[in-house]
């Protein structure tokens, strides 16, 4: 559908200075998270990104997951999202006030994903400007303790939110 190609597009942020954003937290049929590190980086956290104009957050998601590890839609399906927005704030030293609109932070809905694919269809390569560089699979709440700080309490309700969902799904496999 994306065809490695990163889709350039108005980046939605509201009056009160929040990017409007999807986080998507992958899960296998033994119940692991996807975890990726940030290329470049010794940091480590889900896929997201934002949401364009005209976009809805399904769609975003779809998109994000193609750009971020080269899965389609085909290899996923969607079991759970959060009702609601999950904000976090972006360290002073990050928000870039020289833009318009400023953009103080992210509000983000939260997708959970099962993995129908085999791992080898993952392809943090494909794109031009990849986002990662390396992945794994991780532990349920091992991410909140590796995750940077600043985000730390959004993926703590994302995944507290989840946990249901989690054991619902390591239910029906077990």
């Amino acid at each position: 559908m994306y065809k490695g190609l990163t889709v350039r597009c108005v980046i939605l942020i509201d009056s009160d200075g929040y990017r409007a954003n999807v986080g998507i937290i992958i899960f296998n049929d033994d119940g692991k998270l996807f975890w990726a590190r940030r290329i470049g980086q010794d940091a480590w956290q889900f896929p997201q990104g934002g949401i364009a104009y005209a976009e809805s957050p399904e769609q975003a998601v779809y998109r994000e997951l193609c750009e971020e590890t080269g899965l389609k839609e085909e290899d996923v399906q969607i079991v759970a999202q959060t009702e609601g927005w999950l904000k976090y704030n972006l360290p002073e030293h990050l928000v870039r006030r020289y833009k318009r609109p400023v953009c103080i932070g992210q509000k983000q809905k939260w997708f959970m994903l099962r993995l129908l694919a085999k791992d080898e269809s993952v392809s943090l390569a494909h794109n031009k400007r990849p986002e990662f560089d390396v992945w794994k699979w991780t532990d349920y709440w091992t991410p909140l303790n590796e995750v940077i700080s600043f985000k730390r309490e959004v993926y703590k309700q994302a995944l507290e939110f989840f946990e249901p969902t989690m054991l619902k799904q390591k239910l029906k496999n077990e």
